[in-house]
């Protein structure tokens, strides 16, 4: 049996978060041992106003997804090398991964792409700095069909920059752009009907045009973070596909796999989410079940819209990790 992991994105945060696997777990206290007590203060009491800051939204995510990634795969591990599951006929492997925007970062680590969490950690720091400093636009959850919305997107966007941008389910897309053309397309979708919007409580146009000032800054270093070839498949925000697709197979260990990889890692931050069509695509491949990785269960639930039926878990503290290893322990020793 194969399963993708998923990694939460920026948008799942809340007051608390980590905390149970930090007071459980060895894995997961010292990933946050390495994050330092600024980002436990944040994690484990932040208020809801600090946590939507997303220079310190995104270290934090980052943070508590990791200690839920390396817990995960401690006792993952353990499932897997117990006696009673070894007599099972259908084994259990990872066999991809996938993040969601931030979430991808992660998933680079646990893929091999980015050497270690700390690595990992300094570059999203960055990140999360220079895309709130952008300090432009907002953005806009749209429910109701794709091509519904971005009809509404093209006769709202005027002269301003209106973009749809997180394409995550049949029926839910973002938008993102300056706060004028954000009115305006509220205003368009009511009037065409069929669409419900919603403004979301972020201060900047993530994975839109707006973002390009930032896409220079992450290549420069993202070039000196010493990019490794991922040594599993990672689908990508921007292609929906394996990774090292991208790269290509005679780039292994040439410098131009990784100026290929350190290019669509900067594009990503400016480049629309296809992750209704990623997650298609890992279908796609054979992947018999997901496992959400990081706070809440944003990406489960987008997953159960895309992939009707797709078994999908998650790992964000101690009763959900219990669950998840026994759903998974069930569904492989299932005769």
């Amino acid at each position: 049996m194969k399963i993708a992991l998923l990694f939460a994105g920026q948008g799942a945060q809340y007051s608390g978060m980590g905390k149970d696997l930090r007071d459980n777990y060895s894995e997961a206290e010292r990933v946050f041992d390495m994050a330092g007590e600024e980002i436990q203060g944040w994690c484990f009491e932040g208020t809801k106003e600090m946590l939507r800051q997303t220079e310190i939204t995104q270290p934090s995510i980052y943070t508590v997804t990791m200690a839920a990634y390396y817990t995960f795969m401690k006792e993952f591990q353990a499932l897997r090398q117990s006696q009673n599951f070894s007599d099972c006929k259908d084994q259990v492997e990872i066999a991809a991964l996938a993040g969601f925007s931030l979430g991808e970062y992660g998933a680079l680590v646990a893929g091999g792409a980015i050497k270690d969490f700390k690595t990992g950690l300094e570059i999203v720091k960055k990140r999360g700095h220079w895309m709130s400093e952008s300090g432009k636009g907002g953005m806009v959850a749209a429910m109701g069909h794709r091509e519904d919305v971005l009809r509404a997107v093209e006769i709202a966007r005027v002269d301003g920059v209106l973009e749809g941008v997180n394409f995550n389910s049949p029926t839910q897309t973002v938008v993102a752009g300056d706060k004028e053309a954000l009115l305006r397309f509220m205003e368009v979708a009511k009037d065409l009907g069929g669409v419900k919007t919603v403004l979301l409580s972020v201060g900047n146009a993530f994975h839109s045009p707006l973002m390009n000032p930032v896409e220079a800054k992450l290549k420069a270093l993202l070039s000196e973070a010493g990019l490794n070839r991922p040594s599993m498949p990672i689908y990508s925000n921007v292609t929906t596909r394996d990774i090292t697709e991208t790269i290509g197979e005679e780039d292994v260990y040439e410098e131009s796999g990784r100026e290929k990889l350190v290019d669509l890692m900067a594009r990503q931050v400016k480049s629309p989410v296809y992750w209704q069509e990623l997650i298609d695509n890992l279908a796609a491949a054979g992947i018999d079940a997901m496992v959400e990785i990081g706070p809440g269960n944003t990406l489960s639930g987008l997953v159960r819209k895309t992939c009707h039926g797709m078994p999908v878990m998650n790992v964000e503290n101690r009763e959900s990790l219990e669950k998840t290893i026994g759903m998974l322990k069930e569904m492989s020793c299932r005769e």
